[in-house]
């Protein structure tokens, strides 16, 4: 995998072609299996049920989900009440090779956009230990990120990225507002790239790595030494 990165801001690192056409295409037959396990579902806004312009889904221990009742991770799918099935192993490769992170990831969320799906700035913060990254993996279309610092109103920056590329949060970043203003069109993506079956044509898949716990609790939970 290249080693070429972009430094955007402390802790917030931009792989730039990270996965390359076979990984890619690897990534998105292990997503398609997770998805015919576990359909994607819309969330909805906490309190007023207003729903989500992206579906979802998530492979491993944990999935996040968001509805009337608030934003939480949980173990099973919140439709068929089943396991979330296992996380794909190209997704988990990127976990370790770039969060710097002693500890697997816990959930893998999966979020599936339209060529009309946007996600408003946001931060991450559903986690108990912030010293674990967020490592995000783009497919499909290429879509405008969109950054900024730990406040709401702090100045943003935008770049594009790519299928393929790979963005770490963490560090002085992890808690940055952040979000998806738009995606490009069809036209613009890259033409090695067949569009994944799941995805409708335009649309764009996005997976992001997450480690829920604290190492510290779940040693406690396993009687294990956190050193």
């Amino acid at each position: 995998m290249p080693t070429v990165k972009s430094v955007l801001a402390p802790g917030l690192i931009h792989h730039p072609g990270f996965l390359d056409p076979a990984a890619r295409l690897r990534l998105a037959e292990e997503i398609a299996a997770v998805l015919d396990a576990a359909p994607p579902f819309v969330p909805r806004m906490p309190r007023t049920g207003k729903p989500f312009s992206v579906r979802m889904s998530n492979a491993g221990p944990l999935g996040w989900v968001s509805d009337r009742d608030g934003y939480r991770y949980q173990a099973t799918h919140p439709e068929t009440r089943e396991a979330w099935p296992t996380m794909p192993q190209t997704a988990l490769a990127a976990w370790n090779a770039l969060s710097e992170y002693p500890a697997a990831p816990e959930a893998c969320l999966i979020n599936l956009y339209d060529p009309t799906a946007r996600m408003g700035l946001h931060q991450d913060k559903d986690e108990a230990d912030f010293s674990a990254p967020v490592v995000s993996l783009s497919l499909g279309a290429p879509a405008l990120f969109r950054y900024g610092g730990p406040r709401r109103t702090d100045p943003t920056r935008s770049i594009r990225l790519l299928a393929g590329d790979a963005v770490v949060i963490g560090g002085a970043s992890r808690l940055i507002f952040h979000g998806i203003d738009r995606l490009y069109p069809s036209t613009d993506l890259l033409a090695e790239d067949p569009l994944p079956a799941f995805l409708p044509p335009g649309g764009r898949c996005n997976l992001t790595l997450r480690r829920v716990t604290a190492m510290a609790a779940q040693a406690a939970a396993f009687n294990l030494p956190t050193s």
